[in-house]
């Protein structure tokens, strides 16, 4: 993606504070698109702000004053924050992508970026889970189903189902071609995830097979029975996956969260 030209003034032309600014860049850099990317981006972004702001930072408000140095002193406290448990691996190196994105956005360049987020954090992040899902937990589960149920969001409850039993992914399970992996589930008795699939992949080329129990199946035929008329999956014929996002996703993941349960990830069978 180009970058914006670098702007004259404070902050390179995006205003008085540090913390306004860098979503500005990033809304310009990605052309006022790709809200769910700009949010990450921004809620990374502002935790480094409030480390720039802290008594363990540089005190900086202007990111005209940010350079090499600076971030190698925020990776140092990301470290230590990983070493103390109090964020994980993961979240430090995303903090530092995005600290870097944001950084590119300001400037207008690549310049003052940590070059490879982790060797500077001095650890890599491991795929093995360190704890149970929280959705691990059937009962609870199958509480959160009901719930959402009680709300008239059938669509999220298919989705849960489909995280839980079948280990998808939120997109995964949005646009599963449900006809599809309901005759796989007949034929071979195990699905092909290939729709809404993380870094491009295709069914052809990258399968990720499913075998197919009862909780599966009973996931898929719960979806295919609130998928909207004429549609091979949860979105209705002319509905956006954005406006699905915000009109069915955002308001379940908010009762998710008052039943303790962080988000959809959580429910993705181990």
């Amino acid at each position: 993606m180009a970058l914006v030209g670098r702007r004259d003034g404070r902050n390179f032309g995006y205003g008085r504070q540090l913390s306004y600014a860098g979503p500005q860049a990033l809304k310009d850099l990605f052309d006022g698109g790709h809200y769910g990317t700009v949010k990450a981006h921004n809620d990374r972004w502002q935790a480094f702000v409030r480390w720039c702001r802290s008594e363990d930072g540089t005190g900086f408000n202007d990111a005209r004053q940010i350079d090499r140095q600076t971030l190698m002193e925020y990776a140092k406290y990301l470290r230590q924050q990983v070493e103390q448990s109090a964020i994980g691996i993961a979240t430090a190196q995303n903090r530092l992508s995005s600290v870097n994105r944001t950084m590119a956005a300001l400037r207008g360049d690549q310049y003052v970026k940590v070059v490879s987020p982790s060797k500077a954090l001095g650890m890599r992040r491991t795929s093995v889970r360190q704890s149970v899902p929280q959705g691990q937990d059937r009962e609870h589960v199958k509480r959160i189903v009901d719930v959402l149920c009680e709300h008239q969001m059938p669509g999220a409850a298919a989705i849960v189902h489909l995280a839980r039993a079948a280990g998808m992914r939120l997109r995964e399970a949005i646009l599963a071609d449900l006809p599809r992996l309901k005759r796989e589930a007949e034929y071979y008795g195990k699905i092909n995830i290939q729709d809404g699939t993380k870094g491009g992949r295709s069914g052809a080329s990258a399968p990720r097979w499913i075998t197919v129990n009862d909780h599966v199946r009973d996931a898929l035929i719960y979806a295919a029975q609130v998928s909207p008329e004429g549609s091979h999956n949860l979105l209705a014929p002319n509905e956006r996956y954005l406006d699905f996002q915000q009109g069915i996703v955002r308001p379940a993941r908010n009762i998710l969260h008052q039943h303790d349960l962080k988000g959809f990830h959580e429910l993705r069978a181990a």
